[in-house]
C-alpha cells in the first residue's frame, strides 16, 4: 500500500515540476498548476485504488498506458496513443514493408469507416468501397477501439487473410470479406488522351514521386495532342491524400500565383502558407475535376485550391472532410503519440476538415470502372459527364470569342462613320 502511494505521489510531483517552469509566465502557469493538481490528485488516488483494490492484478504501467490512451482517443478521432510496438510498425509502415489490405480508414461518427480503396490492391480488388463502415475485425466488435488499434488488426504479414465484416448503404445485413494481405505497392499516376484535343489525369494518391510523375504526364499528353489540347479532367475519385508538399506542387502546376493551402495550428505563429508560382504552370486548359467521398485530405487541398480560383470544375459528390495534420511525438520509454496540430484551409479561408469539398456539380455517386482507365468509358457515365461539359467549355469559348470579334468590328465601324 505504502509503495502504491509513493508511486502515485511520485507522477503527481513530476508533473506540478513539469507545469512550474515558466518564467515570465509563472503567475498564470501557477493559477493553471493549482487547478491541475487538484485533478492530477484525483488522478492518483483512483490509480491507488485500483491497483489496490480491483479483482485481478493490474501492472501500474498498463493503468498510465490506457489514462494516456484515453485523454487522447478524448481529443479528437486522429489522435492517439502509440504503444512502443505500434510506434515500432508505424515506423515500419513509413518504409513500406509492412503487409496491408490497400485501404486508408478513419473513425467517424465513432465508427471505423473507409475513406477510399486504393487501386489495385487486395481491398480494391475484393470490392471495399469509399463510406463501407468496418463493425468487425476478425470477429471482433472495433467499437470503442481506437484508430490505431484498428490499424494494428489489419495489418499482417503478407499473404496471410484477414476478414472484416463490413456495412454499406444497401446492405440489408452486415457482409463478411476475407482479403490476403500484401505489400502495398501503387503507381500513383496514370493518364490517356480520351479523344483528340482532351486528355484523362488520374491521381490515386499523393507519394513522394507524385508531382514529378505528373509532369511527365503532362508532356507526354502534350505529344499527343499535337494541336493543342482543348481540355483535361483531373481524377481524384478515391484518392485518400497522401504528402502534403505533393499536392501543393501539383496545384502549383495549374496556378500561377496565390495562396494554395493555409495550415493553421493553435498559435499565430503556427500558421504556415503554401503559395502557387508562374514558373512552371501549364497553359490555362479548361478543366474539370472528379471527386468524390473517397477524395480525402491531399485531394481536398488541390480540388479547393483550384475550386476557390475558378481554375476548374468541381464535379461528382461531396468529398470525405479529412483537413487535419496529424503529428508523431516519440517519448522516452519508446511509445509516441499521434496528436492533431493543425487544420487545413483553402485559399478563401474554407475549413476542410469534416466540411469537405461541396461539387460544383453534384453528380449521383458511381464507383470507377474497377478495371481502372478503359478506353471504353461506357461504364463511367461521369467520365463521359466530364468531358461534355469541355466540349461544352469549348463552344461556349468559340461563342464568346465570335461575339468578342463582332463587337470589336462594330466598334471600328462607328469610327470611321464618323
Amino acid at each position: 500500500m505504502f509503495k502504491n502511494k509513493k508511486l502515485g505521489w511520485l507522477i503527481l510531483l513530476w508533473f506540478v515540476c513539469g507545469l512550474c517552469v515558466g518564467g515570465l509566465y509563472i503567475h498564470k502557469v501557477s493559477a493553471l498548476s493549482n487547478k491541475t493538481y487538484e485533478k492530477l490528485k484525483i488522478f492518483t488516488d483512483v490509480l491507488e485504488i485500483v491497483k489496490t483494490n480491483y479483482v485481478e492484478e493490474v501492472k501500474t504501467e498498463d493503468l498510465i498506458s490506457g489514462a494516456i490512451e484515453g485523454m487522447l482517443n478524448s481529443l479528437d478521432p486522429h489522435s492517439a496513443y502509440l504503444s512502443p510496438d505500434m510506434y515500432r510498425e508505424l515506423q515500419v509502415e513509413t518504409k513500406g514493408s509492412f503487409g496491408g489490405l490497400g485501404i486508408e480508414i478513419a473513425i467517424k461518427d465513432r465508427i471505423l469507416t473507409v475513406i477510399s480503396p486504393i487501386e489495385d490492391t487486395p481491398a480494391y480488388r475484393a470490392g471495399i468501397k469509399a463510406g463501407d463502415r468496418i463493425l468487425k475485425i476478425e470477429g471482433e466488435s472495433t467499437k470503442g477501439l481506437s484508430l490505431m488499434e484498428c490499424v494494428k488488426r489489419l495489418r499482417g504479414p503478407k499473404e496471410t487473410p484477414v476478414t472484416i465484416t463490413i456495412m454499406r448503404e444497401g446492405f440489408t445485413q452486415p457482409k463478411d470479406f476475407t482479403i490476403v494481405r500484401a505489400i502495398i505497392k501503387i503507381k500513383s499516376v496514370k493518364f490517356r488522351t480520351l479523344e483528340k484535343g482532351y486528355g484523362y489525369l488520374r491521381l490515386l494518391q499523393f507519394q513522394e514521386k507524385t508531382a514529378g510523375d505528373v509532369a511527365t504526364a503532362l508532356g507526354a499528353l502534350k505529344k499527343e495532342n499535337p494541336e493543342g489540347i482543348n481540355g483535361l479532367v483531373l481524377d481524384l475519385r478515391n484518392n485518400p491524400g497522401g504528402l502534403l508538399e505533393q499536392a501543393v506542387k501539383v496545384a502549383d502546376f495549374f496556378l500561377d500565383h496565390g495562396v494554395i493551402v493555409s495550415v493553421k495550428g493553435r498559435e499565430d505563429e503556427e500558421k504556415m502558407t503554401f503559395e502557387a508560382h508562374k514558373e512552371g504552370t501549364v497553359s490555362p486548359w479548361p478543366m474539370v475535376i472528379l471527386v468524390n467521398r473517397g477524395s480525402a485530405s491531399a485531394s481536398e487541398i488541390v480540388a479547393g485550391a483550384l475550386q476557390d480560383y475558378g481554375r476548374a470544375v468541381i464535379l461528382g459528390a461531396k468529398t470525405f472532410g479529412k483537413g487535419s495534420v496529424q503529428t508523431i511525438i516519440p517519448l522516452e520509454d519508446g511509445s509516441g503519440i499521434r496528436l492533431t496540430t493543425a487544420h487545413y484551409y483553402s485559399p478563401s479561408g474554407r475549413s476542410i476538415q469534416d466540411e469537405g469539398i461541396q461539387p460544383d456539380i453534384p453528380l449521383v455517386e458511381k464507383e470507377p470502372p474497377r478495371e481502372g482507365i478503359k478506353k471504353d468509358r461506357k461504364e463511367d457515365p461521369q467520365l463521359d459527364r466530364a468531358l461534355e461539359h469541355l466540349k461544352g467549355l469549348k463552344v461556349f469559348q468559340k461563342f464568346l470569342d465570335a461575339a468578342e470579334q463582332t463587337t470589336s468590328e462594330s466598334g471600328q465601324d462607328e469610327g470611321q462613320s464618323k
